[in-house]
């Protein structure tokens, strides 16, 4: 993975970590949630989607529009079920192992249908992301998960992660094969999961309302940050960047969520968590040279 691309995935893995903060302080409230903030997502990118259609070159046939569609469902499922896991779970359960499982996944569906080769120094980075995670998350005590609700951040985290796998080779086809602009993709796919939500939430607006009290502007946060840091991993997949390699990148973010909680929570950093960093480090430095 060459310089740019590597740049603007680990550009991402902030922008992720931070809009995910904000989404767990409003987990409460659910889909109505999910609905506001991918409404203030339609809005803030609507004047750089109008700019493409107007002088881009962004093609319209029944593939693109049944990728479009697919990755709308997926990614909306992908919501409500990190929402749900943040509202039965600690966000240091649930993060780490949605963002560890979906980096496996994803990589075999990109060897499997992309056709991408994976190399020794890509497996051997995967490898140390995933392990990296892994002492993040448990720092080395994998009684946590036998605490209370422990299982329940397990469940919900993997089959967020699951579902990371599932939009990632999906939109990763999209971008690289399909041809489909970055922009376009998500603003799409956020417009069709609006319009899908639409129905729930208007059914019980006093209750959504009452639900967002003291969230939108973390809907705000969360609408404006989230699409950007899809974006700039969509884009370092348009510039050719292996899907195989991005996708476990860019789980570093787990390393900036713990930096997060050193300085800005005031959360212990134990040795295992530290040690976890530079392991998954080391995973970065290998995923960025192996296609190098």
């Amino acid at each position: 993975m060459s310089l740019l691309p590597l740049t603007l995935v680990v550009l991402a893995a902030f922008i992720h970590a931070t809009w995910n903060l904000l989404s767990k302080r409003a987990a409460s409230a659910g889909p109505a949630f999910v609905f506001a903030y991918n409404l203030v997502a339609c809005i803030v990118y609507l004047p750089w989607m109008i700019w493409l259609l107007v002088y881009g070159q962004v093609t319209w046939n029944w593939p693109v529009a049944g990728c479009l569609v697919l990755s709308a469902i997926i990614h909306l499922a992908y919501s409500l079920c990190l929402q749900r896991g943040y509202q039965v779970a600690d966000l240091s359960v649930v993060y780490p192992i949605a963002r560890g499982t979906g980096p496996m996944l994803s990589s075999i569906g990109a060897f499997i249908l992309l056709r991408e080769t994976p190399t020794t120094q890509g497996v051997l980075g995967l490898l140390a992301v995933v392990t990296g995670i892994g002492f993040i998350s448990t720092q080395g005590d994998l009684t946590a998960f036998r605490k209370p609700r422990g299982l329940d951040g397990v469940r919900w985290g993997a089959a967020t992660g699951s579902l990371i796998a599932g939009y990632t080779v999906v939109d990763g086809y999209g971008v690289k094969l399909l041809g489909i602009h970055p922009v376009v993709l998500d603003w799409v796919s956020n417009l069709l999961r609006f319009f899908m939500l639409a129905p729930i939430v208007m059914s019980n607006w006093a209750s959504a309302r009452q639900r967002m009290k003291g969230y939108w502007w973390l809907a705000v946060g969360v609408g404006a940050l989230s699409p950007l840091s899809y974006i700039l991993v969509l884009s370092a997949i348009e510039m050719g960047a292996p899907l195989s390699l991005v996708a476990p990148a860019r789980e570093m973010s787990m390393m900036v969520g713990a930096m997060f909680g050193m300085l800005i929570l005031g959360e212990r950093v134990t040795g295992w968590r530290l040690i976890g960093c530079l392991i998954l480090i080391a995973g970065v430095i290998l995923l960025g040279s192996a296609s190098a």
